[in-house]
């Protein structure tokens, strides 16, 4: 990243909705003074649950939103888009591309040692093998087991983080990796930060030991330090870089919520049509 230019532009980040706003979070806080546009696909949320075509098609045509807008590297801070998409991202654009299940598989297997690791994800994510076949070319040679958790989202969008609807939802999906032997579990959804203490909680229960999660935000988060220059990476914390968010519907909504997931009071929101910014 030797370009002049690169200091000062922006990382682009996007999602289908809220859920990458965690990234956005641990990105902000290891780099307050990196500048970051964000933009959630939100009238076309979930991905989790779209064909694995339907869901390039769609990330596509949000990464060109943000190329054209100058942005110094892409974050995907989506598992679904991390697990289908990748390859013809690259194929397509021209600068670094960051996504969520390497690094989050990176992380999972340093914690793991030899021991099993489950996969919690969208329908979509766990449907591509995408995680397995990320540890596997990591050198892992423990079992891993996954577990598609198609309510979680739409419970975290709903803001129901507590209780025992959360609950019972989490023991659901986890007694499975847990029963089969899991010791290590990455939440491999960018939404299941927020049922953290849930599913640390049932999972810790399930088992009768404390059980090790694994979030995509900081693997990402250390990712993306490679990419960027020294001063960024050694910015004076009390400087803030810009954050702009972007959003495909319901931007009022969205605002509503982005606290919740960045952990700060978000500026405006603004409406973009996907549909008139394409190239």
């Amino acid at each position: 990243m030797s370009d002049p230019l690169a200091a000062s532009a922006p990382l682009g980040v996007f999602d289908s909705g809220l859920g990458g706003l965690t990234v956005v979070r641990e990105l902000r806080r290891r780099f307050p003074a990196q500048s970051i546009l964000y933009l959630g696909d939100t009238a076309r949320v979930p991905y989790g649950t779209r064909s694995p075509a339907t869901v390039t098609q769609y990330a596509l045509a949000c990464a060109d939103v943000l190329v054209r807008r100058h942005v110094k590297a892409l974050v995907v801070a989506c598992g679904t888009v991390s697990s289908v998409a990748l390859d013809t991202l690259a194929r397509e654009f021209s600068l670094p591309i960051v996504g969520v299940i390497t690094p989050s598989a990176r992380a999972a297997l340093a914690q793991a040692g030899e021991r099993p690791i489950g996969i919690l994800g969208t329908a979509g994510t766990i449907a591509s093998d995408a995680y397995p076949q990320a540890l596997r070319a990591l050198g892992a040679r423990q079992p891993v087991f996954t577990q598609a958790a198609p309510l979680l989202v739409p419970l975290v969008e709903e803001g129901w983080l507590d209780g025992e609807v959360p609950r019972l939802a989490a023991r659901r999906y986890l007694a499975p990796l847990i029963d089969a032997g899991a010791r290590v579990l990455v939440l491999g959804c960018t939404h299941y930060p927020l049922l953290r203490h849930v599913l640390q909680s049932e999972a810790n229960a399930l088992s009768g030991d404390h059980i090790a999660l694994v979030e995509s935000s900081s693997a990402v988060a250390n990712e993306v330090a490679a990419l960027l220059q020294p001063a960024d990476r050694e910015s004076d914390p009390l400087v803030r870089g810009e954050l702009e968010l972007l959003v495909t519907d319901l931007p009022n909504a969205f605002a509503a919520m982005a606290t919740r997931f960045l952990g700060e009071v978000p500026g405006e929101v603004h409406a973009l049509d996907l549909a008139s910014s394409r190239r």
